[in-house]
C-alpha cells in the first residue's frame, strides 16, 4: 500500500505564502484602482458614439463636434443672445438665437432659434409709423420671453429692413426708421451702433447664402469647395448668391465680393434684383397696361389680366392701393370629360398660359444682368420658391423636397388649367417664377430645386448670418 507523505509548512513556506498573497493583494487593488478611469473612458467613447449618431455628425469633424456636444451636456458652456428684426415687405419676423464659443475651434454654434411673425410689413405703415412701430412691440415681447432677463443688456437687438423700404419715398422709410429706432433703444435690449437700418440686397443675398450653407453643414474643411448657390425670392427683391470658379468669375467680375467665412477667403457673386421680388412682379405685370398716375388710386382700381382665372374676382392691397382683379373679359375655356356617371362635358375655364408667359416674359426681359453657370451647383431656393411649390402640394409643408425645373413647370401648366378661387394669383405667380428661373438664370428642365424652409429646426432666412456678423468679422 502506498503512503501518501503529509506535507506540514515550514517558515519559509509562510514566508513565501505571505509574499504571495501580498502580491495578489496589491493585483487586486491596482484593478480596482483602474476599473474607473476604464468605465469612464468606456462610457466616454459610447457617449461620443451616441452624439455621433444622433447628430449624424460626419467622421471628418465627429472629434470637434462631439466634444464640443459633450461640453454642452455638462453645462460648461455659458449662453449668450441675438435678436435679429426682419422688417421684410410682407411681413415683420423677429429671430431670437441661443448661441456659445466651442471649446474647440472657438467658432461660434447655434443652440437654438425662436421665430415670430406679424403681417403686414412694416413698409405698409408709411403714413402712420407710430403703428407699425406697435407691431414691432409684440415682436420684442416674444423675445424677451424666451430670453432670461439678466441677459437683456449684453444681447444685441438688430433691426434691418428690405426691399419694402427700399421702394418707398426715402422721406417715409426715414420717418418709419426714426420711429423704430426711438422704440428698440428702450426695449431694454442692447442696441448697437447702426443697429436700425434698410439692408442692401448685397448683404441679404450673402447673409441668405451664409445662413443655409452652415445649416447643412458646407463649412467644414471637407465641403468649402461645394457650397451650395442660394435663391432667395421675397416680396420686394429676389438675390442669387454663389461661389463661381475662376472662369465663371472672370465673367461676373462687376459683382464679385471677397468675404472671409470661418478664416476661408472666398470670392463670392451676389446680385439682387429690386422689384423682382413676387409681391412687386405681381403688381407690375397686372398693371402693365394701365397707367395708374392717371387713375384714383384713393379707390379701389379695378384690373383685368391674361394670367388670371375668368371666373376670378379677388381683392388685393399692395403699397398702399387697393385692387379687385378679374380675369380677361373674353376668357378661353377647354372642354373636358367629366368622371361623373353621366359623363357629360364640363366647359373648364382656364388661363391661357401661353399668352400669359408673354405677359410674363416682358416684364423679365428687363433682367439684364444674368448669372453665369449657377446650374452646375447645388441650388436651394428659399422664402416664396417655398411657399408657392408647397401651397400647390408638389412639396411637403413642413419638411420641404428636391424637384426638377420641368416638374415645377408641369404644375405650372396644371394649375393655369384648373379654375381655383381660394388660390386666385397661383397661376400667375408659378408662370413668374417659372420664367425668372428658365429665361432669367438658365436653369434647364432636369436642373434640381432644394425647397426648404427650415433645415434642423432652423429658418433658412437671411437672419442667421445677420446674427454671426454681431459677433465675428468672418461674414
Amino acid at each position: 500500500m502506498e503512503m501518501r507523505r503529509r506535507m506540514v509548512p515550514t517558515s519559509d513556506d509562510h514566508a513565501l505564502s505571505n509574499k504571495l498573497s501580498s502580491q495578489t493583494t496589491k493585483k487586486t487593488s491596482d484593478s480596482f484602482g483602474l476599473k474607473p478611469i476604464i468605465i469612464f473612458i468606456l462610457f466616454g467613447i459610447l457617449f461620443l458614439g451616441y452624439l455621433g449618431i444622433a447628430y449624424n455628425i460626419k467622421p471628418t469633424k465627429f472629434g470637434s463636434l462631439a466634444i464640443d456636444s459633450l461640453a454642452s451636456s455638462l453645462n460648461l458652456h455659458k449662453p449668450f443672445y441675438a435678436v435679429i428684426i426682419d422688417a421684410g415687405s410682407t411681413g415683420s419676423r423677429v429671430l431670437a438665437f441661443t448661441f456659445h464659443t466651442s471649446i474647440v475651434s472657438g467658432d461660434l454654434v447655434l443652440d437654438n432659434e425662436f421665430f415670430a411673425e406679424v403681417k403686414p410689413g412694416l413698409s405698409s405703415f408709411a403714413d402712420n409709423p407710430k403703428e407699425g412701430v406697435k407691431t414691432l412691440a409684440s415682436l420684442v415681447d416674444k423675445a424677451k420671453n424666451v430670453i432670461p432677463k439678466s441677459a437683456w443688456a449684453q444681447t444685441p437687438i438688430d433691426m434691418k429692413a428690405t426691399a419694402g423700404l427700399r421702394l418707398l419715398p426715402k422721406n417715409k422709410a426715414d420717418m418709419l426708421l426714426q420711429e423704430c429706432k426711438k422704440y428698440l433703444k428702450e426695449s431694454g435690449f442692447m442696441a448697437k451702433n447702426n443697429f436700425v437700418s434698410i439692408m442692401d440686397g448685397v448683404n441679404e443675398g450673402i447673409y441668405a447664402w451664409f445662413t443655409v450653407n452652415f445649416l447643412i453643414g458646407r463649412f467644414s474643411s471637407s465641403y468649402f469647395d461645394n457650397t451650395a448657390a442660394v435663391l432667395d425670392l421675397g416680396g420686394g427683391s429676389t438675390q442669387i448668391t454663389y461661389v463661381p470658379n475662376e472662369q465663371e468669375r472672370h465673367q461676373l467680375q462687376k459683382h464679385i465680393h471677397e468675404i472671409s467665412v470661418f478664416s476661408q477667403n472666398m470670392s463670392l457673386y451676389t446680385y439682387s434684383h429690386l422689384g423682382m421680388g413676387l409681391m412687386a412682379a405681381r403688381k407690375a405685370i397686372l398693371t402693365s397696361d394701365i397707367d395708374l398716375k392717371q387713375l384714383d388710386t384713393t379707390s379701389t382700381v379695378e384690373i383685368r389680366s391674361e394670367c388670371i382665372n375668368p371666373i376670378v374676382s379677388a381683392p388685393w392691397s399692395y403699397d398702399g392701393i387697393d385692387y379687385l382683379v378679374k380675369g380677361p373679359v373674353n376668357g378661353s375655356h377647354v372642354i373636358v370629360k367629366t368622371s361623373n356617371f353621366g359623363g357629360t362635358d364640363e366647359n373648364r375655364p382656364i388661363v391661357r398660359f401661353s399668352d400669359c408667359m408673354k405677359i410674363v416674359k416682358k416684364y423679365t426681359d428687363t433682367i439684364k444682368e444674368k448669372p453665369v453657370g449657377l446650374n452646375k451647383h447645388d441650388i436651394y431656393a428659399v422664402s416664396y420658391y417655398f411657399d408657392r411649390a408647397a401651397e400647390t402640394g408638389i412639396i411637403h409643408p413642413k419638411d420641404g423636397g428636391v424637384i426638377t425645373l420641368q416638374y415645377f413647370h408641369n404644375t405650372t401648366l396644371d394649375t393655369c388649367n384648373y379654375p381655383n378661387v381660394d388660390q386666385p394669383f397661383m397661376c400667375l405667380d408659378l408662370t413668374y417664377i417659372y420664367v425668372l428661373l428658365r429665361d432669367c438664370f438658365e436653369l434647364g428642365p432636369s436642373t434640381k430645386l432644394n425647397l426648404y424652409k427650415k433645415y434642423n429646426g432652423h429658418e433658412l432666412s437671411w437672419s442667421l448670418g445677420s446674427a454671426f456678423s454681431l459677433f465675428q468679422n468672418d461674414i
